[in-house]
């Protein structure tokens, strides 16, 4: 996020410039807004998709490889790791052939198979979701943001072709959407942390009957915090 959150502003504040040239022009008014602006908001959000999309997954290859770890899921699905495997490398190809297709349907397709598998892999075992609070979830509204990131990315081109800005107010209202949810994600993310026990507290925590609020060697005495709930 270090990254992603000032590429946000910097997106955001190249579409304010645009849609601020576009109507001054279309007024026929002389803009003292360059024309660079246009291109620098369309490279600057390939690259928000793409750093978006990465950190997503980065983020979900933590918790899935460490629960196939510790569960050595290979000795009792193999199955199951092969397929998260090729879901990982279908993503990622996905994701790379839909910044090269042009045609609508191959953009389209693209897009649902790398967002498809963005879902898919976020519902692994081994992943913290919150199922149970899904309305205030880092988890949710990541997966949310992305896919919106992706369906963006493959409506850039009809933006440009639409005369009817239909696609352009889409566009619009789809990203102001997605930029509340990095916000709600700012705030979430500093929750779901200091939640999430750390890997030398889990042996210990994970030992503790949090019904009867008592924990081997602990004492009884201090205050237990209940785990977090996928």
């Amino acid at each position: 996020m270090v990254v992603v959150f000032p590429l946000i502003g910097m997106v955001l504040n190249r579409a304010w410039l645009t849609r601020t040239r576009r109507l001054e022009t279309t007024a026929g008014n002389k803009s003292k807004i360059p024309p660079a602006v246009g291109p620098e908001h369309l490279q600057l959000g390939r690259w928000l998709t793409g750093m978006v999309t990465g950190l997503t997954l980065v983020g979900l290859a933590h918790p899935i490889g460490s629960n196939i770890i510790n569960q050595k899921l290979w000795t009792t699905n193999l199955f199951q790791v092969v397929f998260i495997i090729l879901m990982f490398v279908a993503t990622i190809a996905t994701l790379v052939l839909l910044y090269r297709a042009r045609a609508w349907y191959w953009r389209a397709i693209f897009a649902t198979l790398s967002s498809l598998g963005v879902i898919i892999l976020g519902f692994q075992d081994g992943v913290f979701r919150r199922d149970n609070e899904w309305l205030v979830s880092h988890f949710y509204y990541g997966i949310t943001a992305t896919v919106l990131m992706i369906f963006s990315l493959a409506i850039v081109q009809e933006i440009y072709r639409d005369r009817s800005q239909t696609w352009r107010r889409v566009h619009i209202a789809v990203n102001c959407f997605a930029t509340l949810l990095f916000i709600g994600q700012g705030i979430t993310g500093t929750r779901d942390l200091l939640e999430i026990p750390l890997s030398w507290q889990k042996p210990h925590l994970y030992r503790c009957d949090f019904e009867k609020q008592t924990c081997p060697e602990a004492n009884s005495q201090l205050p237990l915090i209940s785990p977090p709930l996928a």
